[in-house]
This record gives structure tokens, C-alpha cells and sequence, in this order.
């Protein structure tokens, strides 16, 4: 199996711009605000301080773009739903991810929906899905945060999310012990 090589911030952008029409393949990350999206692709990239991560909701405001392996872009969205930001922001901010994901002219190829396994779904999670399904994107879940659940429980929340989800691919994943990593670059290559 082909790895992840390299990994480079290429930029953030705020709406249209060049860079998505371009050949390469488009990966986004889509989840709510402090689901753990910038560390997962540090992770999965193996470094540390690739994408920005941050303990506080709404960190990432802007659209950002990492190539990998000089063949396609992993696509780190803005987190949606809850953040202690202006109500105007919060509307841009949710604009900014609908736009890139529904209306933009170079739409994601695959779209990863990042899921906190501890919590699971919540309503905004399952608004995007719907959406996500309606416009038949490429839909992957990722169950994220697994070393916050309990190891008793975590086949049981694993089963529950594959049930709300049925049909779709469901990973388990964790930043910090790694567990999901191998399947995850395994579904990010596969292109």
C-alpha cells in the first residue's frame, strides 16, 4: 500500500479561488467545532503541527489546504455548530463550509464526516449527513475521540453509530494511540 509521504500546508481560502480547480483530488474533513479534525490529519500525516489544533471550539474560521504526496488535497473545513463566536461569524463560518461542500465548482471528492465517538451523533451532525447524502457526496464517518469512551462501551457506540449511519463506511479513530490510522490512510489513498 502506497503511504503518506509528505504533507504541506498549502493555504486557507474564505471562497472562491484558484486552487480548487486544479487536477488534483479534493478530500474534505467535515465535523462540528472541537471534533478533533486538524489533529486527525496531523495524525494521519504524521506531523505534529500541520494543520492548527486548538482545546477551544472554532479555531479553524478558514478553508485549509494540504497536499499530499504532491497528488491531492486533504481539506480541513471550518467545525460547525457550537463556538463561542459572534452570531455573525457563526453564519459566515457555516456559509464558508455549505459553500465549498454543495456549491463551489470544484466539489470534494470524498467527504469524511468526523463524529465525537463519546457523544455521537448530534443534531447538527446529522443535518450535515443529510445534506451530505441529498447532494450524493462520497460519504466516509469517522467515529473520532475513540480513547474518550470507555474500551467496555466502544463496540456498543460503534454498533450505534453504524445503525444511524447504515450502509456508509464507519472508522474508529484516535489521535492519540493511533487505532483506525492504517484504515483511514488506507481510505484517503484509495483516489
Amino acid at each position: 500500500m502506497t503511504k503518506i509521504k509528505t504533507a504541506q500546508f498549502v493555504k486557507g481560502i474564505i471562497g472562491p479561488d484558484n486552487i480548487l480547480s486544479g487536477p488534483e483530488p479534493q478530500l474534505a474533513f467535515v465535523g462540528r467545532s472541537n471534533v478533533g479534525k486538524s489533529s486527525l490529519i496531523n495524525s494521519v500525516c504524521g506531523q505534529k503541527g500541520l494543520a492548527r489544533s486548538s482545546s477551544s471550539p472554532g479555531r479553524t474560521r478558514e478553508i485549509n489546504l494540504f497536499l499530499v504526496n504532491n497528488s491531492f488535497y486533504l481539506v480541513d473545513l471550518p467545525g460547525y455548530g457550537y463556538a463561542k463566536l459572534p452570531l455573525s461569524l457563526k453564519r459566515e463560518i457555516e456559509k464558508r463550509i455549505n459553500w465549498y461542500l454543495f456549491h463551489s465548482d470544484q466539489r470534494p471528492d470524498k467527504v469524511f464526516l468526523v463524529i465525537d465517538a463519546k457523544v455521537g451523533p448530534t443534531s447538527d451532525d446529522l443535518e450535515m449527513f443529510r445534506a451530505l447524502e441529498s447532494h450524493r457526496k462520497n460519504i466516509v464517518i469517522i467515529m473520532n475521540k475513540l480513547d474518550k469512551v470507555k474500551s467496555s462501551g466502544r463496540l456498543r457506540q460503534r454498533k450505534k453509530i453504524e445503525e444511524i449511519f447504515s450502509g456508509f463506511k464507519v472508522i474508529t479513530f484516535s489521535s492519540q494511540s493511533l487505532v483506525g490510522r492504517e484504515e483511514l490512510i488506507g481510505e484517503i489513498l484509495k483516489i
